[in-house]
């Protein structure tokens, strides 16, 4: 690996090898798309081959914490979403700090869920499963990605701002987003916020999944017939997906810097302009340290709404 004890030279040569872009969440989920996208990119900028590493489990903590305890050199990064501040306030132990043990890079982009059902549930609308799980308390189970995750906060804050009491059903697989949509779309689970990905609309559009409302306050233009949970009755709800990228504590600030840069100007770029409207996001324009006190900021709003909802660590 590069000398990491040597910020100047370190930037004059960076990368001098090839980069790998570590994401939790699978194949198929918003963050390997993404970086899928970026990578090619970036490798093409810095004439260096980029590596798109899945490491799905753990509920999501399994690739955070391989970057954690990475060099801090510049060569192993984290793509991430939201999930990267919930952890902190959702997550009793994660094998990491969230805050301590990375340095935010970059905002990337931010895009809705879809609050989904499977077909099997028979519920069709946000009222209907509002109504459903009033009339039989602890009795709806929902699903997420894992204690800490986008996935996981957009149902708690939802369930606490609609008032309704319903189960908590951690992943029991380590196949990320495609396994946990499966247990919706095969009634073990009954409701979940789906990221925008190329294994959520497939089943949307095939009416295996049931889109009941998008958890921004618009509509996504990919599913335009469906509201807003706004819309839909559950006043000012706004909640989107956002992603980032991380790297691990201790990278010298002018890797960083030059990381900074080169993925604002990627981002962008015509051809990633493009595919982000294609995939119903948008651009985060912040500076790093708008982004870093960005992610502080989310993190201490999880915290507490947690603390308000009397919602225990898991």
């Amino acid at each position: 690996m590069a000398d990491a004890t040597n910020p100047m030279a370190t930037e004059e040569t960076y990368p001098s090898e090839p980069v790998r872009i570590v994401e939790p969440f699978g194949v198929g989920g918003g963050p390997d798309l993404l970086a899928r996208v970026l990578a090619p990119k970036l490798s093409e900028l810095w004439r260096q081959q980029v590596i798109v590493k899945n490491v799905p489990g753990a509920g999501a903590t399994a690739a955070p914490a391989l970057v954690a305890g990475s060099p801090a050199d510049g060569y192993t990064l984290l793509l991430n979403t939201s999930a990267q501040a919930y952890t902190a306030a959702l997550s009793k132990s994660p094998p990491y700090d969230p805050l301590k043990d990375f340095i935010p890079i970059a905002a990337l982009t931010s895009q809705p869920y879809v609050l989904v059902a499977g077909k099997s549930a028979g519920i069709t609308t946000v009222g209907e499963l509002i109504a459903a799980a009033r009339a039989n308390p602890d009795q709806l189970r929902f699903a997420s990605t894992g204690p800490g995750t986008g996935t996981h906060f957009g149902a708690v804050k939802f369930n606490y701002e609609v008032g309704i009491k319903v189960v908590d059903v951690p992943p029991q697989t380590a196949a990320g987003i495609a396994g946990v949509l499966a247990g919706t779309v095969e009634g073990r689970t009954t409701y979940m916020f789906a990221p925008i990905s190329a294994v959520a609309l497939p089943l949307i559009h095939g009416g295996k999944l049931i889109a009941l409302g998008v958890s921004t306050a618009r509509r996504l233009n990919l599913l335009p017939d469906v509201p807003t949970i706004a819309e839909a009755g559950v006043a000012g709800f706004d909640f989107p997906i956002w992603y980032g990228m991380w790297a691990p504590a201790g990278t010298p600030a002018a890797v960083i810097d030059k990381l900074g840069r080169d993925i604002a100007q990627v981002i962008a770029g015509p051809d990633l302009t493009e595919w982000l409207v294609k995939h119903g996001a948008d651009t985060m324009n912040m500076t790093r340290p708008e982004f870093a006190k960005f992610v502080q900021d989310e993190s201490e709003a999880a915290t507490q709404l947690m603390k308000t909802a009397g919602i225990k660590l898991q």
